[in-house]
C-alpha cells in the first residue's frame, strides 16, 4: 500500500511529540513493507537536528503564505522569490522567530487554509494536488484536522480516501481570538465530510472531538500511539540524588512554571535537600521571557545550581536525560490529547506524575506506570511528587509496569498495524469508489 502523510513541520526548535509520532509512523509503515512518504508543510520537519523530508520540498512555505495572506499584492511575486522564501535556511530562520507557532495572530491564515480552493492558498493547494497525482498514493493521511481544507480536492481529484488524525487541535483553536473560534470549528466540521476516517489518539480526545466536530461513530477510531521499545534503554529510576525531569516545550501552557514552583516548595524540606530538576524540550522566541522569569525565581531562591536545562533534546541525548531522573512530570495546565513524552519516559523505566486532566489518567491507568494528582496546582504537584519520590519499592513497581506496557500495548508496531487495518477496511468497503487505488493488496 502507498501512503502519503501530510504533516506540519516545526523547524526543530522544541520537542514536538506530534512530529515524532508522525515520523515513527512512516518508518514503521516502511518496516512493514509499505511505500510511505512524509509531505511536510509550512516549516521543515526537523528531527535530531536534521531536516527529515526524504528530499520532498516543503509545501505551503510558512514565510511565503504568510506574506501573501498579509500583503495581497505579493500573491503574484516572481517564482524566483518564492523559491528563496521556501528555501530551508529561510524557513529554519522563521522557525526561531516569535509567533511562528502561535495561534494568536494567525486566525485569518487558519481560516483561509480551511477554505481550501476558496482560500488565498489555492495556488499552493494546486501544487500539492499535482504532486499527489504524480505519486499516486492509495491513502492520504492528514496529521491533524487543521489541514482539512485540502481534503475535498484530494478525495475528488485523486479518487482516494483521506484519513485524519486528531490530536490537540483544540489547543490551537481555543487560543485564537473569540470571534474566530466558532468559524474555525464550523469549517473543520464541514471539511470533515470529505474524510473517511478520523484517528483519535485517546478515548478522552475522541469524545471531545466527536462533540466539537459532530463526527459520526462509524468514522471515529481510537488508536493509542506507540514508540519503538528497542530505541530505549530501560533503567532503574535514579535516587542518588533524586531528580525530577521535564520533557516538553518549556512554556507556560505545558506547565514548566508550575513544576518550577513545585520544585521550590520541595526544596524547603530538609529530607529533599539533594533533589535536582532536569528540564529539556527547547522553546520558541515567544517562550523566552517566560523561561527567563522561571530562571530568575530559581536564582532568587539560590537554587540555580540545583537545576540543569538541557538544550540538546535529540533522541540519542534523551537516553542520558532519562538516566538522571527519578520521575517525569509535565503538568500541562489544561491537559493533553496524549503526550508522547509519557511513552518515552515509560519505555526508559521512568514513572510519571501527571495532573488528572486530558488523557493523562487514561494513559497512567492503562500502563500502571505513574500516578495522578488534583487539582493542578504547585502545592498538589509538590505533595504528589514527594509521595512518589519516597515510595521506594513503589517506584520500581511503576518502572517495570511502564516498560512492560510500552512493549506490549504501546509498541509502535501495534499502532501501525491497527492503522493499516483501518486503511484496508475503508478501501475494501467501497472498491468501486476507490477503483483508482493501485496497491491495496500489499
Amino acid at each position: 500500500m502507498k501512503i502519503i502523510q501530510i504533516v506540519p513541520g516545526f523547524g526543530g526548535t522544541f520537542y514536538c511529540g506530534n512530529c515524532l509520532r508522525d515520523s515513527a509512523l512512516i518508518q514503521s509503515l516502511r518496516n512493514e513493507g509499505h511505500d510511505a512518504l512524509t509531505l511536510p508543510m509550512y516549516l521543515p520537519l526537523t528531527l535530531n537536528g536534521e531536516p527529515h523530508t526524504d528530499g520532498i520540498p516543503v509545501f505551503y512555505g510558512a514565510v511565503n503564505i504568510y506574506l501573501k495572506q498579509r500583503y495581497p499584492w505579493l500573491r503574484n511575486m516572481p517564482h524566483m522569490l518564492e523559491r528563496l522564501l521556501n528555501s530551508y535556511p529561510v524557513l529554519r530562520l522563521a522557525a526561531h522567530k516569535a509567533g511562528s507557532t502561535r495561534a494568536e495572530g494567525l486566525e485569518e491564515m487558519t481560516e483561509s487554509m480551511l477554505l481550501g480552493s476558496e482560500g488565498n492558498q489555492r495556488v499552493e493547494l494546486g501544487e500539492l494536488i499535482k504532486f499527489l497525482q504524480q505519486e499516486k498514493p492509495d491513502v492520504v493521511h492528514l496529521s491533524n484536522a487543521l489541514l482539512l481544507g485540502m481534503a475535498r480536492r484530494i478525495r475528488e481529484e485523486l479518487n482516494i480516501p483521506v484519513i485524519c488524525s486528531l490530536q490537540d487541535e483544540d489547543v490551537w483553536v481555543d487560543a485564537m481570538r473569540p470571534s474566530f473560534r466558532e468559524r474555525i470549528w464550523e469549517l473543520m466540521t464541514l471539511n470533515g465530510n470529505y474524510v473517511e476516517g478520523f484517528i483519535a489518539v485517546s478515548h478522552y480526545y475522541a469524545g471531545l472531538m466527536q462533540q466539537r466536530m459532530k463526527i459520526p461513530d462509524e468514522k471515529l477510531h481510537v488508536v493509542h500511539i506507540g514508540v519503538n521499545p528497542d530505541a530505549y534503554e530501560p533503567t532503574v529510576p535514579a535516587t542518588d540524588p533524586p531528580a525530577i525531569g521535564f520533557l516538553s516545550r518549556m512554556n507556560e501552557g505545558n506547565g514548566f512554571g508550575l513544576l518550577v514552583d513545585a520544585f521550590l516548595l520541595l526544596k524547603k524540606k530538609q529530607e529533599l535537600s539533594s533533589l535536582r530538576l532536569y528540564a529539556t524540550g527547547g522553546m520558541t522566541g515567544d517562550d523566552l521571557p517566560f523561561f527567563r522569569k522561571q530562571i530568575q525565581k530559581l536564582k532568587k531562591a539560590n537554587l540555580q545550581n540545583q537545576v540543569e536545562v538541557l538544550h540538546d533534546f535529540r533522541q540519542d541525548r534523551l537516553k542520558d536525560f532519562f538516566k538522571k531522573i527519578t520521575v517525569l512530570s509535565v503538568p500541562v495546565l489544561k491537559g493533553e490529547a496524549f503526550g508522547l513524552y509519557q511513552l518515552e519516559a515509560l519505555a526508559s523505566g521512568i514513572p510519571l506524575v501527571q495532573p488528572a486532566l486530558g488523557a493523562f489518567p487514561e494513559i497512567i491507568e492503562t500502563t500502571g506506570g505513574g500516578v495522578i494528582y488534583r487539582p493542578n496546582t504547585a502545592a498538589a504537584l509538590a505533595e504528589k511528587l514527594e509521595e512518589a519520590l519516597a515510595s521506594g519499592a513503589g517506584l520500581e513497581v511503576m518502572s517495570r509496569a511502564g516498560t512492560e506496557a510500552v512493549a506490549q500495548r504501546f509498541n509502535c508496531m501495534n499502532f501501525t498495524r491497527k492503522l493499516v487495518e483501518i486503511y484496508q477496511q475503508i478501501l475494501e468497503s467501497n472498491p468501486t469508489q476507490y477503483a483508482g487505488s493501485t496497491s491495496t493488496g500489499r
